[in-house]
């Protein structure tokens, strides 16, 4: 047996262990998976490394043979996070991030790298952080300024550990990033910024940058809030979206002048009470970076919102007693939202909640249309939709059985509408035979043809490596080499 292999054997024990050992913290606060999450604050150390290898991690442990509410290859996790990858046309080149790790899947790094669209190659990868944890929720998202700035921002699953601001030493370059010493205003004073939940940050040329992201008993458990930057290092105050009953997921997206939020609430009822559930459907957006807020239809919001009924609700789930899992949003060429999202009987693995459907809410002629896409087997399927110039809209995600089935994940299938998500046709299996599932398929900022989704896989039973993908518009996937021995190499095709 290779070292690999024994050590993942070792660490997979361990894992399991003290995952077990901690049964009741991980069931009543998803940012307490176990104690080994919680580490010292994160080291910057801005160095090579020989390959791409994706983080490993789980989320509550549950007594079936699905072993985990959710699991596997998470270096493009979660849909909560955005963006992973952004296309930059002045150097012909897309720049990712993703959720790293070393070879016993003992911590998370922080890793930047590049696809060189004139050459097919992809840069060795830097490793920018050593963020101290296995937790996943700590994976970073990058920004980019209008002079190419690179900035990295490293998140944090709720209060216990620190987050992080970095930026590259050089525009369009990975090879080194300095700390951001960022700030925010609070109560009047400028305060340092260093604690961040599921970050969103956009930026609006001329403007600056627009940040959704989460913080923690601000006064619900997940409370959902927004704040802008002219530099990327100070920042407003945090203004609050929504905090009903106990919170929030929220997907955000940012087009021609138009910041907005699709989000989901969390009951606090006799019957419906935690953050596995999660119900309803909601949109905000703002026109004016911040200042005033609408429903989708134009109607004034006072914010944040607190009561379950308001006229930000899309459609009342909570009804259909359906959860709702939050995928990808953006929008038509009119301008229009399109918000892309999951529903299913409820939070655990297994067949005895499906159907797992995909659907599509489009604020289309002054209504809400909403349109079922396929059915998948996991709730935590995550995939991207494409709408693109010639009308066409395009879906990459998991919606195939995987080998782990009824798992996070699966395999890579492209879907196309040409009736604006009426009705769905598959048009290609992208992955196939694979000995993991594939997951978090993510749309990068202005998608190029060449690089149009980034992925990574992994075993959704047992702790396993992890490798990173990425596909082109037509649908053919390449892995990134998980040893490399120059500075630029191809990656190699999947059949």
């Amino acid at each position: 047996m290779s070292r690999i292999k024994i050590v993942f054997v070792i660490t997979s024990v361990l894992y399991f262990a003290s995952c077990s050992s901690s049964r009741q913290v991980t069931t009543t606060n998803e940012q307490n998976v176990h104690p080994d999450l919680v580490k010292k604050e994160g080291i910057l150390l801005n160095k090579k490394v020989d390959g791409f290898h994706g983080i490993w991690y789980m989320n509550q442990p549950l007594d079936n043979e699905y072993k985990f509410k959710y699991s596997g290859g998470m270096g493009t996790y979660c849909a909560k996070h955005n963006p992973f990858a952004i296309y930059r046309q002045e150097v012909d080149k897309t720049f990712f991030c993703y959720g790293g790790t070393n070879e016993d899947n003992s911590t998370l790094y922080h890793m930047v790298s590049y696809f060189d669209h004139k050459t097919g190659k992809v840069a060795k990868p830097t490793l920018v952080l050593d963020k101290q944890t296995i937790d996943a929720h700590d994976n970073p998202i990058l920004s980019m300024d209008r002079q190419g700035y690179i900035y990295l921002f490293s998140t944090s699953h709720g209060r216990s550990r620190p987050s992080y601001v970095h930026r590259s030493a050089k525009p369009y370059d990975i090879n080194k990033f300095v700390p951001v010493d960022a700030t925010k205003i609070e109560d009047g004073k400028t305060v340092p910024m260093d604690n961040f939940s599921y970050m969103q940050t956009w930026y609006v040329p001329d403007q600056g940058y627009v940040s959704f992201f989460t913080k923690y008993n601000y006064p619900a458990d997940r409370t959902i809030c927004f704040m802008t930057s002219k530099d990327g290092k100070e920042w407003s105050a945090w203004n609050r979206i929504a905090a009903i009953q106990k919170g929030h997921y929220q997907i955000s997206a940012v087009q021609h002048g138009t910041a907005a939020s699709a989000f989901n609430y969390h009951p606090d009822t006799e019957t419906k009470n935690g953050l596995n559930w999660r119900t309803n459907l909601y949109y905000v957006q703002t026109k004016d970076f911040g200042k005033s807020w609408q429903s989708v239809d134009g109607q004034k919001l006072d914010l944040p919102l607190t009561e379950v009924k308001n006229p930000a609700l899309i459609h009342d789930y909570d009804s259909e007693n359906l959860n709702v899992y939050l995928k990808d949003i953006t929008f038509d060429p009119d301008g229009n939202p399109v918000v892309l999202y999951i529903t299913s009987k409820g939070f655990e693995a297994g067949p005895k909640n499906d159907p797992r459907t995909w659907r599509i809410a489009h604020w289309k002629n002054g209504q809400w249309q909403i349109n079922d896409i396929t059915t998948s087997n996991n709730n935590y399927d995550t995939g991207s939709l494409f709408i693109e110039r010639d009308g066409s809209w395009r879906l990459i995600a998991p919606t195939a059985d995987g080998p782990q089935s009824y798992n996070p994940g699966g395999e890579i299938v492209m879907w196309i509408s040409h009736d604006e998500g009426k009705t769905w046709t598959k048009v290609k299996q992208m992955t196939q035979g694979s000995p993991y599932n594939h997951n978090y398929a993510r749309r990068p900022v202005q998608a190029n043809p060449q690089f149009y989704s980034l992925w990574a896989d992994g075993n959704g039973r047992q702790i396993s490596p992890s490798s990173i993908y990425f596909c082109n518009q037509q649908g053919d996937v390449f892995r990134l080499p998980t040893k490399m021995n120059t500075k630029m190499m191809k990656p190699e095709k999947v059949n």
